[in-house]
């Protein structure tokens, strides 16, 4: 059995000055494969990732491991004790009202002064030097005055200073009522099959603040450079959200599945040693963010969510019906909404009751497969 160790890390305070506190456990391995960083639960509601975490440390102390894991269960405690009622809310800092996983720290500057000092070194060198930087970065931010920072602020740089520790980030995430998916950088496409997921949403180089940018954005801004600089450099870093399904509800058999996923993702990586995961024969579907449509209610009511998730639906197929009786005697109280283009719904709001203009459904369209 491999040993897990478990570190509990500070990362602020609570009103009656008590320490806020998050595990981490850590498997080492032989030192000759890639290390990995996992974290879960950064939103309040999206719990399953706990599970995969516990199935994933069942499995891990049983494998060979060529590479050393980090794996974060209740990345943000203030977001899973955030409630309302019976419901789990902490999808938004409840002070600021910033999504927690919008709070990373990225500079924008670093991947083009570090390209123009390094352009004449080795990638070995690069890559050391570069990865010193972005700790460095974080240490910088994390050593400003305490008044300077706000409670996810400091959260996410403590996480994000572990991640940047690694070859490999995976952020565990759940949608509302949702579909597997997996965000996946433009670059590394060709892992994605590895996670045995259907539907793969592909992202640019572009920063919107969540973990994943967070750590692949500045490696591939600095290949951009480099490159420009006519120095050969290829990325280094892969990072992924892993979108586990539906909020609010833990699966200890799907969270097997779940593991065993990730575990085919990184024993195709070397990071476990001759383990027995592999892909599955399956038909992945791929979809670029651009076309990643929002279906807003277009008006308000009582939602039958009727367009089945992950799988393929045509233009003109039925996808909700939704229901006014407030005016049951001068109008047709039900009205139909269909699909305006052959699509894949991936996720649909979580409540039957809708404004007008609610996010209602996020859709896959112009879509291929991988």
């Amino acid at each position: 059995m491999h040993p897990v160790s478990q570190e509990n890390i500070y990362v602020g305070e609570v009103a009656n000055g008590l320490p806020l506190t998050i595990p981490v456990y850590r498997l080492k391995g032989n030192g000759t494969g890639k290390s990995v960083y996992i974290q879960a639960n950064m939103h309040g509601a999206e719990v399953q990732g706990n599970a995969v975490i516990y199935q994933l440390l069942e499995q891990l102390q049983t494998l060979e491991l060529n590479g050393d894991i980090t794996l974060v269960p209740y990345a943000n405690p203030i977001g899973c004790n955030q409630k309302s009622g019976e419901f789990t809310l902490g999808r938004f800092d409840p002070i600021t009202g910033v999504n927690w996983n919008r709070m990373y720290h990225y500079d924008s500057q670093l991947p083009k002064l570090m390209a123009e000092q390094c352009a004449h070194l080795s990638s070995g060198e690069i890559r050391n030097t570069f990865q010193h930087a972005l700790i460095a970065s974080i240490d910088a931010q994390l050593e400003a005055p305490a008044h300077t920072l706000s409670t996810g602020k400091r959260i996410a740089l403590q996480l994000q200073q572990l991640a940047h520790q690694a070859d490999i980030v995976l952020d565990l995430h759940t949608g509302p009522i949702s579909t597997q998916h997996l965000y996946c950088p433009e670059y590394a496409r060709a892992s994605a099959k590895y996670f045995n997921i259907a539907n793969v949403l592909l992202i640019p180089n572009e920063f919107d603040g969540a973990l994943d940018e967070a750590a692949f954005c500045p490696w591939w801004q600095l290949k951009a450079q480099l490159n420009a600089l006519d120095c050969a450099f290829e990325v280094p870093v892969e990072a992924f959200t892993v979108e586990l399904g539906s909020q609010e509800r833990i699966d200890l058999s799907a969270a097997k599945d779940d593991a065993d996923n990730i575990l085919t993702y990184l024993n195709y990586q070397g990071v476990l040693q001759d383990a027995p995961f592999y892909p599955k024969e399956m038909t992945r579907y791929g979809c670029m963010l651009s076309d990643y449509k929002t279906y807003y209610a277009p008006m308000g009511g009582m939602v039958e969510y009727l367009a089945p998730l992950g799988e393929p639906i045509a233009a003109g197929t039925p996808i909700a019906n939704i229901l006014r009786m407030e005016r049951y005697l001068s109008e047709t109280p039900l009205h139909t909404l269909c699909a305006d283009s052959d699509a894949i719904a991936i996720l649909h709001f979580a409540s039957a009751s809708v404004n007008q203009g609610t996010e209602l459904y996020k859709f896959f369209t112009n879509t291929f497969e991988l």
